[in-house]
């Protein structure tokens, strides 16, 4: 099946490890002494964990970290926002959705020449370097997580229901809609005759 965009997933450095207690994509811990915080589980946990089990393995994580956890703050996430804006530009992509959290960012990027891993290394330096410019982030901290998420739309309905839920994750967290001026309507691409929602 072809694929129509790809959901792309950067996720800030430290919060969310191979061994989280939500589960996770990770096949492996690269970094020593992590597994001692805990098991790792590939996939999403059907039962989540309690807010208390997610803070007391971040008490557990934290001193093995390397770095502290860096969290958006509003400039944060203007800056990435703007630096996603300049990749999405100069290289030509179509963004059909686009959220940038207080710990990750989601991205939904139609298809293009240049393949999802090409597009995330992209995105990874230009809005690692837009964080890191600003004052109180160190010039070498690192920013993303070394494992990227990516994932294939291949229908019209897969991408609507995509779209709905990166436009979704700003009030989940209790924050206000985010309009990115690098968004663009989808319309169907590329089955431009099918019904429009």
């Amino acid at each position: 099946m072809a694929v129509i965009a790809h959901h792309l997933i950067l996720t800030g450095y430290g919060h969310w490890l191979p061994n989280d207690p939500r589960g996770s994509l990770s096949h492996e811990l690269k970094k020593p002494g992590l597994g001692e915080a805990g098991a790792m589980h590939l996939g999403r946990k059907r039962v989540q964990p309690s807010r208390e089990e997610l803070k007391a393995f971040r008490r557990r994580i934290d001193p093995l970290l390397q770095w502290p956890i860096i969290w958006f703050d509003d400039a944060k996430r203007q800056a990435a926002g703007e630096a996603c804006g300049q990749v999405i530009t100069t290289r030509g992509y179509t963004c059909y959705a686009a959220a940038v959290m207080n710990n990750h960012v989601h991205l939904l990027i139609r298809r293009h020449r240049d393949k999802a891993e090409t597009m995330i290394d992209a995105l990874w330096e230009m809005l690692g370097d837009a964080i890191r410019a600003l004052p109180d982030v160190p010039e070498d901290h690192p920013v993303w997580s070394r494992d990227p998420y990516k994932q294939f739309k291949s229908t019209p309905e897969q991408v609507w229901s995509c779209i709905d839920y990166i436009n979704g994750n700003p009030r989940q967290a209790g924050k206000p809609p985010q309009h990115w001026p690098f968004v663009q309507p989808y319309n169907n691409w590329p089955f431009h005759n099918c019904r429009k929602r």
